[in-house]
């Protein structure tokens, strides 16, 4: 199925690219473009650039490039139809096929999530004003402490107490129930809801399209089952890379450069309703990976809403890894010992706050557990606690930090800190006298991806001559035939009078010139253009055009006329019979290329001196 190209070209123009990127990445104007952390790569210093105006990315750190289409169907893992129809829905774009169009399939996606977005609304509607869904209004209300504005806000539900409710009302396909995870048919042939009689938290991706649900069952409900019921993965809804709560929070994480986590989705609510909202739940499973490569877009620092040190040692381990994989810090907020965040949040929401506020950095907060534990009175009680902490900190991966750990423990049990550096050098030993501490650790943890480093402006290295932030600096000549290709993508108005093949020398420069000349658009030219041309005009699409077109353009020409002057002599040399012609040239290109020193008269003069040089490099070809 392919979509017409006009229509293509039209999702292109009409998507706000900077409020797309901005539901995955943290992104600041920077001049005429916005900056940020790559999505694509792990880094601390942005290195990824978009242009607005012209709708294509560069990252100076990976070298992932493309235009708005490119970058949903990289982050949203969709084919080129899929990514194209997502932003034709997104702008209200009605998209048309040609008549190869081989059926729904492509649009499948679309067709789920329409479903959610139904569904979300019914469920909605039956809590606001069902028959039966009474005990729920008042469960919220009496024990959750939400009312009608919070029930809006965050369009929680009810689904009713039938079999079949939902499918009855929307009377979807059996197909589309099943792929959505809203029901299925049993073995009897009969079809049933996969929801009844529970509380609905709709869950939704980072845009805010709906594709999944968390249901609760009521305390006093009259069968049994699941407190919490959340749905299967489908083709829209993966547990490992969807966060509960990401849609409203994004824009706090961003302002405040911090995420909270928490476990469940009344501790998402709870925590807005505190003054916190930058709270997010995974949704019936463990912090994952793809967690992590998700928010390190959003943040770089991460507040864990819960028991963490009850996540045993095995979750250590990966804490500690992505902390370093992804760079992020991960914390802890000390929560009252069996509270979870949205009691707190009813009961003591200053309390709750504070904990945020204050949260530990992850290895200290389990060994302050630990410390807190034990205790410190007595030498057996410290000489316990500090077995027990050098087992903790012995899971860290880096050798600073746990020497800086240990130097706390020995001041807190009053134990040589010589002593405790014998016992962490061999922690076999720590732990056979610790049987019931857990497995043995692993030390580890992924390394930091390698690469050149961004600049701070996420600018690159190559930038214009004269501005001080090329290293190491190529020949100037080099540097301003980027700087020109840099005018011909931002200004082409200003130089395309005055740009000719025979001015570049370096053979990439050239390539990217003469794609750029026989090409209608910037983005045909790098669609078709080979990968290292094409990764070039991509890179100097985001770059910053601050340069003096006339300065430039002058220092460009005069470099082309250089290098013809030492021709033409080598020339006259040569050719005795030349020489008179030669040296009448050699006169009037003294002359031109003085001009271009003159601000008044170098515009003309490398427009006649472009001409020329173009018209001696097709004689010599």
């Amino acid at each position: 199925m392919a979509i017409l190209d006009e229509d293509i070209a039209r999702v292109r123009s009409e998507t706000d690219f900077v409020a797309v990127a901005s539901e995955h990445i943290a992104l600041r104007q920077q001049g005429r473009r916005w900056v940020g952390l790559c999505p694509f790569h792990s880094e601390k210093t942005p290195s990824f650039s978009l242009n607005a105006a012209e709708g294509l990315y560069y990252c100076f750190g990976c070298g992932a490039k493309g235009d708005v289409i490119s970058f949903v169907r990289e982050l949203e893992h969709l084919d080129f139809v899929e990514a194209v129809e997502r932003l034709a829905a997104r702008n209200g774009i009605q998209l048309r096929y040609d008549q190869t169009a081989g059926g729904p399939d492509r649009r499948r996606q679309g067709v789920l999530t329409a479903a959610m977005e139904r569904a979300v609304e019914y469920y909605h509607d039956q809590l606001l004003s069902g028959p039966g869904s009474g005990a729920a209004r008042r469960y919220l209300r009496d024990q959750r402490g939400y009312d009608g504005d919070v029930v809006r806000r965050f369009k929680i539900g009810w689904a009713p107490d039938q079999w079949d409710a939902l499918y009855r009302e929307l009377k979807l396909s059996d197909d589309v129930m099943k792929d959505t995870g809203l029901g299925y048919v049993n073995d009897r042939g009969r079809r049933r809801d996969a929801f009844k009689a529970r509380i609905m938290f709709p869950i939704f991706d980072s845009g805010g399209r709906p594709v999944a649900f968390g249901g609760r069952i009521l305390p006093d409900a009259a069968y049994e089952g699941p407190k919490y019921k959340n749905s299967a993965e489908s083709p829209i809804y993966s547990k490992n890379r969807i966060l509960y709560g990401l849609n409203w929070a994004k824009t706090g994480i961003v302002d405040s450069g911090e995420v909270v986590v928490c476990e469940g989705y009344t501790d998402v609510i709870g925590m807005f309703l505190a003054g916190v909202p930058r709270a997010v739940a995974t949704c019936g499973t463990a912090l994952a990976d793809g967690h992590f490569r998700l928010l390190k877009n959003f943040a770089r620092r991460v507040v864990l809403a819960y028991d963490a040190d009850a996540a045993g040692q095995a979750a250590a381990e990966r804490f500690h890894a992505w902390e370093r994989e992804y760079e992020m810090d991960i914390t802890v907020a000390a929560l009252p010992r069996g509270a979870d965040p949205g009691d707190v949040a009813r009961t003591d929401p200053d309390a709750l706050r504070r904990a945020v506020e204050q949260a530990q950095p992850f290895m200290l907060f389990r060994v302050e557990r630990v410390l807190g534990s034990r205790d410190l009175s007595s030498p057996e009680g410290r000489a316990r606690a500090a077995e027990e902490a050098l087992l903790v900190i012995s899971e860290h991966p880096h050798q600073l930090v746990r020497d800086q750990y240990v130097t706390l423990v020995a001041e807190r049990c009053r134990v040589e800190v010589g002593e405790l550096r014998r016992m962490m050098a061999n922690p076999e030993s720590l732990r056979r006298m610790l049987p019931a501490s857990g497995p043995s650790s692993r030390r580890g943890g992924a390394g930091t991806e390698g690469g050149q480093s961004a600049r701070a402006d996420g600018s690159g290295q190559e930038r214009g001559a004269g501005r001080g932030r090329q290293a190491p600096a190529p020949r100037r000549s080099t540097l301003v035939e980027r700087d020109a290709l840099r005018l011909a993508v931002h200004r082409p108005e200003e130089v395309a009078d005055r740009l000719e093949e025979a001015l570049f020398v370096d053979p990439l420069h050239q390539s990217a010139f003469v794609r750029l000349a026989n090409s209608t658009t910037l983005h045909q030219a790098i669609e078709e253009a080979e990968p290292e041309v094409g990764a070039l005009l991509a890179r100097l699409a985001v770059e910053e055009s601050d340069e003096d077109a006339d300065e430039t353009m002058a220092t460009l020409v005069w470099a082309a006329a250089s290098r013809a002057e030492v021709e033409l002599r080598a020339e006259s040399r040569a050719s005795e019979d030349r020489f008179a012609e030669i040296a009448q040239t050699l006169g009037w290109l003294k002359l031109e290329m003085e001009a271009l020193a003159d601000p008044n008269e170098r515009v003309e003069a490398s427009r006649r001196l472009v001409a020329w040089l173009a018209e001696r490099g097709e004689g010599e070809n």
